[in-house]
């Protein structure tokens, strides 16, 4: 990680032309799409209570969240703004998901605390990073499989809990899996990141009292 405002070296495109500052990219206009899906969830789930149409929008914009960054590699339309709009978005999707399946009781709100309490942990990492000229870490490996499951995870208690048949059991089994396995790793993310934001902290500190 680098200190702002130094940025670190993007791929570039077919042509050459560096893409860190373009906006109108395809896998820029996923993740638009992809941000677009929360609001549209849960309307919904929590308005009009149409279950069926929320878990298919839950699982396609959960299960897209490896597309816009497959397409950038591939076409080499990375971007800075891609850069936030992905973790941007699969955090809108946790958050909005959790949030609505603790109003209709889908997930206990421990759970919610649970993950939540992670996410202040790491905003206030973010915040001392930002405070030493440090830019946000970039998504770890683990932070993103933890990601995965949970968003994987979200639909399938969806279909859980709108079901009341042999399917409801099994949905169940696998939802909660995948989202005990998404938590786990969701904090071993965040206790990485917070090692991390430590270990640059006393850099600059050092690096200041020199």
């Amino acid at each position: 990680m680098s200190r702002r405002p130094a940025r670190a070296e993007h791929p570039r495109g077919p042509g050459g032309d560096a893409t860190a500052d373009r906006v109108l990219t395809l896998p820029n206009l996923i993740s638009f799409v992809r941000l677009l899906g929360v609001p549209l969830f849960l309307w919904l789930f929590l308005v009009v209570e149409a279950d069926v149409a929320a878990i298919v929008v839950l699982a396609v914009g959960g299960t897209s969240d490896w597309v816009d960054g497959w397409i950038a590699r591939r076409l080499g339309q990375v971007s800075r703004l891609g850069e936030l709009l992905d973790p941007l978005a699969d955090r809108l999707y946790i958050l909005a998901t959790l949030l609505a399946f603790t109003a209709r009781e889908v997930v206990p709100w421990q759970f919610t605390a649970a993950l939540l309490a992670r996410e202040l942990l790491l905003l206030g990492s973010l915040a001392v990073l930002r405070r030493h000229g440090y830019g946000p870490p970039p998504v770890h490996y683990v932070g993103k499989t933890a990601t995965f499951l949970l968003l994987a995870a979200f639909p399938v208690l969806l279909l859980a809990a709108a079901t009341t048949s042999v399917t409801a059991t099994t949905a169940a089994a696998i939802g909660w899996g995948l989202a005990w396995w998404g938590l786990v790793l969701y904090w071993v993310a965040g206790a990485m990141y917070v090692v991390q934001a430590a270990r640059l902290v006393r850099a600059a500190r050092r690096g200041a009292a020199a």
